[in-house]
């Protein structure tokens, strides 16, 4: 199991072409994508053991990221960058603000040259939405490795979470262990989801420096609507 031993916040973007802080250079970074009401904060926050003093924002009101955050955290594996990105989907939004969180999120993952991946947040309960397959397909456009992370597991009862988790996956194409079920409430996946952060961590340092070439950016989901 990885050891945290420290997170902090480095900065943000929330502009589009806005560079990265300068602190993150040199640095492996992993984005965590989602809709707005996925629980992805939550996740963050009990992934690297900041229950008690959270660092990703959590809101009863979804959509309360609205930059692209970075974070610093230093493990016994190694130190990366975890990216917090926007959520999506959140149609109470006004359109103008939904259009620009997606112009942000599509700028920086054309042009993150660091990023080794992406996990992206699903809703055990529903399944992928339209915009989750719409995010999906952009990751898989650019050609960014993604982890799948099945939120809210503790709402299903074990059978019916592991016919969800084998009909997810079903619908999205890979294997079951390319999918984990998560429970901010009961720590299910904690583990699993670390190993696979440090598989990534390790792949990072073995590719060594990211390349200098930066790509163009692709329409991302349906605009965050």
């Amino acid at each position: 199991m990885m050891h945290i031993k420290s997170v902090e916040f480095a900065g943000a973007i929330g502009q589009v072409g806005q560079a990265a802080p300068a602190s993150v250079a040199g640095l492996p970074q992993i984005a965590f994508s989602g809709r707005s009401n996925v629980g992805k904060s939550s996740l963050i926050n009990r992934l690297l053991g900041r229950t008690r003093s959270p660092i990703a924002r959590v809101s009863a009101t979804p959509g309360k990221t609205q930059e692209v955050n970075f974070f610093t955290v230093r493990s016994d594996v190694g130190t990366f960058i975890l990216v917090d990105l926007p959520g999506y989907g959140f149609a109470s939004a006004p359109k103008p603000l939904r259009e620009k969180w997606a112009q942000v999120i599509e700028s920086y993952l054309a042009n993150a040259r660091a990023l080794t991946g992406v996990v992206q947040l699903i809703d055990i309960r529903h399944g992928p939405t339209a915009d989750d397959e719409a995010s999906i397909d952009y990751l898989a456009r650019i050609e960014l490795p993604v982890l799948f992370v099945l939120t809210k597991a503790d709402k299903l009862r074990f059978q019916k979470r592991m016919e969800a988790v084998k009909n997810i996956s079903r619908q999205l194409g890979v294997d079951d262990a390319q999918v984990i079920p998560f429970s901010v409430l009961s720590g299910e996946g904690v583990e699993e989801l670390q190993g696979a952060l440090e598989s990534l961590i390790e792949r990072a340092a073995e590719a060594g420096p990211p390349p200098v070439e930066v790509g163009e950016a692709e329409e991302f989901g349906s605009g965050g609507s």
